[in-house]
């Protein structure tokens, strides 16, 4: 498996999909391209799953932590997104999506997965940035957005249950498109607990 580094992050990060390409920029940004029809869902259905999106993740250091980054999508096909990610195992999982939605708006995008999606559209934004935070206050996570990082808006608090190999980080994903680019830049690490999840502090 391939590793690199990030300097706002404090442990080595590992591609356990390898993205089309990918680039770490003065050691602080990451720029991730997934290819074509690539995605990480599976269908409440039963209709299929498909878990081919590109993912670099890194094993978090404490129990409680704050993982955010500004997130920037060259949106070019419905559900093509930039992606903060909490990852025990293929059918334990949860994503906080910048996302392309099928009107043609950016979106905030929350999925959870417990052996299926829970999915839920969250807020439009105007643009093509966002910033994106994940949060573990054990036992219990929580996604955020913001659009100047000094006001934080809930998304989604949620469980994924006893955890013994979590591991957290990026990906991207284009399920109907060619490809798709994110960039994830002024990334921030932090081994703390939030105070207050409804206002994000």
């Amino acid at each position: 498996m391939t590793t690199f580094e990030l300097l706002a992050i404090p442990s080595e990060l590992t591609w356990h999909t390898l993205p089309k390409h990918w680039k770490v920029e003065q050691e602080r940004n990451l720029a991730i391209t997934a290819g074509e029809i690539t995605d990480l869902f599976t269908d409440p259905r039963g209709n299929f799953s498909i878990n081919n999106a590109p993912k670099a993740l890194f094993t978090p250091l404490s129990d409680n932590f704050v993982l955010g980054a500004s997130v920037t999508v060259d949106f070019q096909a419905t559900f093509d997104a930039g992606i903060l990610l909490l990852y025990e195992n293929d059918e334990t999982w949860a994503k906080l999506c910048f996302e392309f939605s099928p009107q043609r708006q950016p979106m905030v995008v929350s999925v959870v997965n417990r052996g299926v999606c829970d999915d839920c559209n969250s807020t439009p934004i105007e643009g093509n940035q966002v910033y994106l935070r994940v949060a573990r206050i054990a036992p219990t996570f929580a996604f955020h957005y913001s659009t100047d990082r000094q006001f934080w808006h809930l998304v989604r608090y949620f469980g994924l249950g006893e955890l013994h190999n979590l591991r957290i980080g990026f990906s991207t994903q284009s399920p109907t498109g060619y490809g798709c680019t994110a960039v994830f830049s002024e990334i921030a690490y932090d081994a703390k607990s939030l105070k207050d999840l409804r206002n994000g502090q």
